[in-house]
């Protein structure tokens, strides 16, 4: 089990600590929902050091990528940041969802052996995986990534740094701490604005409590979980996965279509063809109970589909749930959510539910 170099501070704060992905992190420090909370009002920080980072450098860099993922890096720049897919070359799903940062300062890609640099972000534990399709080297071990979100997330740091309070949403920014460069990127995982610093690790520490000294809220992966699901946020593994697609998920502008070629582009212009067999929708729950996922969901008697997440909304104090249902199930379809052998009346909703 691997451990963050931040965990003897997560457990000198309290934090409740379980095994994710192959690492042990923090869950929780004051509970899950008040944690929610303080994201949703003001700011907290997460350790997301758990989720890996691959370093793809040289004249090859954008090509080996352009190939090997969905979205087309030619719609973004040096010192951007885009979210993408790694796909299965038979069938189109999704083998892992990516956030790719290029590192500012490149030269502008123009085809003919300028070199570059990128950050892909892997999920915790597909980063192996990710390799032997993209190549690059894993620098996971060298850093720590803190995620620092919420509606006052980007003022609390500016106040203790302001270069990396700065940093646009979706731009990444080379940022010294004391004389040592950090990466920093304006993107999160919880539906608020706020960035995510990648430190060395020997400076972790240091940075850590200078943004929690600033007012910011350690914050653990439950309320990560609970944020994502509010913003109506993929998670793989659920909503994303084996078998599933980004048509499926509803996530078919993550697709460069125009591009030469990439991993899974025929397998997707046939499920484009041929229409999905299913697709993902948010339903709200009446009362308190949350729904779960792998619950049916059910309209009379006949089963449309499943839940992959679903829990209690902190924010609007009922139930809300993703969940994979039959095409012809539409917003605002009346459906139930079997629990347990109990039903719970819900809504199918655009999403996201909060934001």
């Amino acid at each position: 089990m691997k451990r963050s170099p931040l965990d003897a501070v997560h457990r000198e704060l309290g934090a409740k600590m379980v095994p994710f992905g192959g690492w042990e992190m923090p869950l929780e420090y004051s509970g899950t929902i008040d944690e929610h909370l303080a994201c949703r009002n003001d700011s907290v920080v997460f350790d997301v050091s758990h989720l890996g980072t691959v370093r793809v450098s040289g004249s090859q860099a954008f090509d080996a990528l352009q190939a090997a993922l969905s979205n087309d890096l030619g719609k973004i720049a040096p010192g951007r940041a885009q979210y993408t897919h790694l796909l299965d070359d038979a069938d189109g799903s999704v083998l892992d969802d990516i956030i790719v940062w290029w590192h500012p300062g490149d030269p502008t890609r123009d085809g003919h052996g300028a070199e570059q640099t990128f950050d892909v972000m892997p999920n915790a534990s597909n980063t192996d995986r990710v390799v032997e399709a993209i190549g690059g080297t894993d620098v996971t071990d060298g850093r720590v990534v803190l995620a620092v979100q919420g509606p006052e997330a980007k003022r609390r740091v500016s106040e203790i740094w302001p270069e990396a309070g700065a940093v646009g949403r979706f731009r990444v920014a080379r940022c010294d701490w004391n004389d040592t460069p950090c990466l920093v990127a304006g993107t999160g995982y919880t539906g608020e604005s706020g960035v995510e610093i990648a430190v060395p690790r020997e400076v972790a520490a240091d940075v850590w409590r200078a943004i929690t000294a600033a007012g910011v809220r350690p914050a653990g992966l439950g309320s990560r979980d609970t944020l994502r699901l509010e913003a109506g946020l993929p998670l793989h593994g659920n909503e994303l996965g084996p078998g599933i697609t980004p048509l499926q998920a509803g996530l078919g502008w993550v697709v460069g279509w125009d591009k030469a070629g990439f991993r899974g582009k025929s397998a997707l212009e046939a499920d484009r063809e041929r229409g999905v067999s299913r697709h993902l929708v948010g339903i709200t729950t009446e009362g308190r109970r949350p729904p779960r996922a792998a619950c049916a969901v059910l309209i009379g008697d006949d089963v449309v589909g499943a839940v992959t997440s679903g829990n209690y909304s902190p924010v609007l104090e009922h139930g809300v749930a993703m969940a994979f249902v039959q095409p012809g199930v539409a917003v605002g379809a009346a459906v139930e959510i079997d629990v347990r052998g109990s039903r719970l009346p819900g809504r199918v909703v655009d999403m996201p539910f909060v934001g």
